[in-house]
């Protein structure tokens, strides 16, 4: 069964003076359960409005969002539908999504109390399996490394019982080191937990590791979608060469397949 449907996606901004900005222009794809799609693309390509659009974060103008055949509008005053708690984001800063007047224990038990499920998991568990010490529930988010606190953050995440999981651009703010090891940490709690992974990155690398099938972006469309072996070894577009082109490869290494 399909999990996400979107169809001719559209979102729009009005730019004082200077007219309408498609950031989102008739974009379709779709995720079944468990399925790990990467969303790549230059900055500003409208990456992370399509994700904040699938939340409902963001007002469409065209086109449609439907999760478990509902449908999906802007997230206003009211309470949220309880079945769209089964989508769940994790933010580019994690400082900037964590309350820092509270303990992490306490914002991981926010996810656990619209979790219908909630007996599956608790504070210590979840921690653990983010790779930190379950005493740490008991410290504020400024306590943290950077990597500790996007950890906290996926933690949080999980805890609500998510159908889909939305990365976007999770590992941007980390070094180097840390960011190939949080993607990795996502796509397997995401496969545990039954959960889609839609994983919004520009680092091409990273996304060929963890994906099963990758969307290209460029100005507001996807431009190329397939597995990502086909895509990285025969890319059909252009820009999506010239993307594989521009990946960093040590001295002596080559080029990737496909790169032009």
């Amino acid at each position: 069964m399909t999990l996400l449907e979107v169809d001719g996606l559209q979102v729009s901004y009005k730019l004082p003076g200077r007219g309408t900005l498609r950031a989102v222009d008739g974009v379709s794809f779709d995720l079944e359960p468990r399925q790990v799609l990467g969303l790549v693309g230059e900055s500003g390509c409208g990456k992370s409005t399509l994700a904040k659009a699938v939340c409902g974060l963001v007002p469409t103008s065209g086109g449609s969002i439907a999760f478990n055949g509902a449908p999906i509008g802007k997230l206003g005053l009211r309470k949220r539908d309880p079945r769209l708690m089964r989508i769940q984001m994790v933010f580019q800063n994690p400082f900037a999504s964590l309350n820092p007047r509270r303990t992490i224990g306490s914002q991981i038990e926010d996810g656990l109390r619209v979790n219908p499920d909630r007996d599956a998991w608790n504070v210590a568990d979840l921690l653990e399996h983010v790779e930190m010490d379950p005493a740490s529930r008991t410290r504020y988010p400024h306590q943290f490394s950077g990597g500790q606190r996007q950890r906290v953050a996926i933690a949080r995440a999980i805890a609500a019982g998510p159908e889909l999981l939305i990365g976007d651009e999770p590992i941007a703010s980390l070094d180097a080191s840390l960011q190939a090891r949080i993607a990795i940490l996502m796509r397997n709690l995401a496969l545990e937990t039954g959960a889609a992974l839609l994983f919004i990155s520009h680092d091409l690398s990273v996304v060929r590791v963890i994906a099963d099938d990758v969307a290209v972006m460029n100005a507001g469309r996807i431009v190329e979608r397939g597995p990502v072996d086909r895509v990285w070894t025969a890319p059909q577009e252009p820009y999506t060469q010239r993307l594989l082109a521009a990946i960093p490869v040590a001295d002596g290494m080559g080029r990737l397949p496909g790169a032009a």
